[in-house]
């Protein structure tokens, strides 16, 4: 809605100026002046000039929102753009993350995720294909609980597991959890922990501790000068992108980086 409004907004002045200069009128007027630099009798020719135009060529409202649309999107990927080389070490090499994969990779993925994310769990079989078909890729999982109370202590017991566990056994704690069916909470986060083997009671103290409070605040701080709003979200080479990006589209992306050093060649 707000970006109709500002369309129809932007479409009326300019109409206005341009019907102006055909009517023999003054134009240079701002969008505040506009209303006020024409007769009663000059705007209601005007409004006729407009609406006879638009009536008779639709396809001009289309256009200018298309226009509109790509103008937001390329202004969102440059504003994230300009966060990823801001944030670069932090998102990538940050100790408050879970790194799978080959840790010495020279191509590195990273996802925002959630425990509770559909779109997480129908990620987890491309991520871990990925893994497996490429010795080189390195992997960043930061935990981006934003589906409730529930998914904020599922991140906090997530947390205190990445602390204690080696990468190979928290992979194999993540794709536990992420793997399993319905909704998660901390219950189910402490069952896949014990499963793996983690130390209990340590678990419990680190879930609450101050150290695992950063690290999720850091988490979310990135996420919010990234703009992502939803979950999974993606972090590869300079590009940031949020939402379920199929296998095939995530590998392309990769391919590149090893290829030109881009996520897009």
């Amino acid at each position: 809605m707000r970006r109709s409004m500002s369309l129809a907004a932007l479409v009326s002045w300019r109409a206005l100026a341009l019907a102006g200069a055909l009517c023999g009128a003054a134009v240079a007027v701002t969008p505040s002046q506009a209303a006020d630099a024409f007769t009663d009798q000059q705007k209601a020719g005007i409004q006729k000039i407009i609406h006879d135009y638009l009536i008779t060529n639709p396809e001009v409202i289309r256009e200018a929102i298309d226009e509109l649309k790509k103008r937001e999107e390329a202004a969102e990927l440059a504003s994230r753009e300009k966060a990823v080389n801001e944030n670069g070490d932090k998102i990538v090499h940050s100790a408050n993350q879970a790194v799978v994969g080959n840790p010495d990779g020279d191509v590195t993925l990273v996802e925002f995720f959630d425990y509770n994310c559909g779109y997480c769990k129908q990620s987890l079989a491309s991520v871990s294909k990925l893994i497996e078909g490429d010795p080189k890729l390195r992997v960043v999982l930061k935990d981006f609980p934003i589906l409730g109370a529930d998914s904020v202590e599922t991140a906090h017991v997530a947390t205190a597991a990445r602390m204690q566990l080696s990468p190979a056994k928290f992979w194999e704690f993540h794709k536990k959890l992420l793997s399993t069916r319905g909704h998660i909470g901390k219950a189910q986060a402490l069952a896949a922990a014990k499963e793996v083997g983690a130390d209990m009671d340590r678990l419990e103290k680190d879930a609450n501790s101050p150290e695992t409070q950063a690290a999720l605040k850091e988490v979310a701080t990135l996420a919010e000068q990234l703009k992502f709003d939803g979950t999974p979200s993606w972090v590869i080479g300079k590009e940031a992108i949020v939402g379920g990006l199929p296998y095939a589209q995530l590998k392309a992306k990769i391919d590149n980086m090893h290829k030109c050093g881009k996520a897009s060649c």
